[in-house]
């Protein structure tokens, strides 16, 4: 029964957030185009069933995601665990001793961008679009090598303690550069795939994470240190993408050069 009270208020939260974007959508239909609402019936029914998701989607997240997020970070930082006393990890943090914490937001990173929805859906339109050039399966990998990174490295500064402003200046540094350098083609694709990593599947267990390290690592303030895992995972998807692409240029421009060579040896 608690868990049927906790769904209503989820689902009651979730038709307020809704009714918003419904009022907008129905609001230019009937007073802006003056036309009337085709498939209506189809149409509502169609809010219903996204009503219904979300608010199954959020409890799920309370219920299931956040909860493991958190009891894996708390797991993974036990002294226990890593091997020193409480008194040694309480005098400081040797980032060393944090090698599995590391490990597993690598691993969560690229499992979570792999599934992620939204990146598939992008990856499938820029195959179309480009008539094949850009691979489904290479941009999905770039991209989730990106995020594994920078989930990685966000896990090191939560650990560390180090300021988050010096590796996202860092971070933007290095995409000017390589932008300055990179396909134009693949420009634009690589500044959206770091926007469509930070959707409904990575989210959520890199915030849990973020949090749960924070929360257990002495000398950490969750509101302070918890957050900015995800601005990683948006910013290190632009590098990896372009790098990508900088790569792929690279040996294509070998394989052809190479062809010229063998030409020119079988002419001569």
């Amino acid at each position: 029964m608690n868990w049927l009270s906790d769904f209503s208020r989820t689902l009651l939260a979730t038709v307020f957030d809704v009714l918003p974007i419904a009022g907008i959508l129905f609001g230019f239909q009937l007073f802006v185009l003056r036309k009337r609402v085709r498939n209506l019936a189809q149409v509502l029914g169609g809010f219903a069933l996204v009503l219904l998701g979300l608010a199954f989607f959020l409890e799920g997240l309370e219920q299931a995601l956040f909860p493991l997020g958190k009891l894996m970070a708390q797991q993974l930082t036990e002294p226990a665990f890593l091997g020193i006393s409480e008194t040694t990890r309480e005098i400081g943090n040797n980032w060393q001793h944090y090698l599995w914490v590391y490990l597993f937001a690598f691993a969560i990173g690229l499992s979570t961008t792999i599934a992620e929805p939204s990146l598939i859906a992008v990856a499938i339109k820029a195959n179309q679009v480009s008539g094949g050039a850009v691979g489904t399966w290479g941009l999905r990998i770039a991209v989730a090598i990106g995020v594994a990174i920078g989930i990685a490295l966000g896990a090191y500064r939560i650990v560390s303690g180090t300021p988050l402003h010096y590796y996202i200046i860092a971070g933007y540094v290095v995409v000017l550069v390589q932008t300055a350098f990179c396909p134009r083609a693949i420009i634009a694709l690589a500044y959206d795939s770091g926007g469509v990593t930070t959707s409904t599947v990575t989210v959520p267990l890199v915030a849990a994470l973020g949090l749960g390290l924070s929360s257990t690592i002495p000398g950490r303030n969750p509101m302070l240190d918890g957050f900015g895992l995800i601005a990683f995972a948006s910013l290190f998807p632009i590098m990896s993408v372009m790098a990508y692409a900088q790569l792929s240029e690279w040996l294509a421009y070998r394989a052809r050069k190479s062809r010229e060579r063998s030409d020119t040896c079988i002419s001569n």
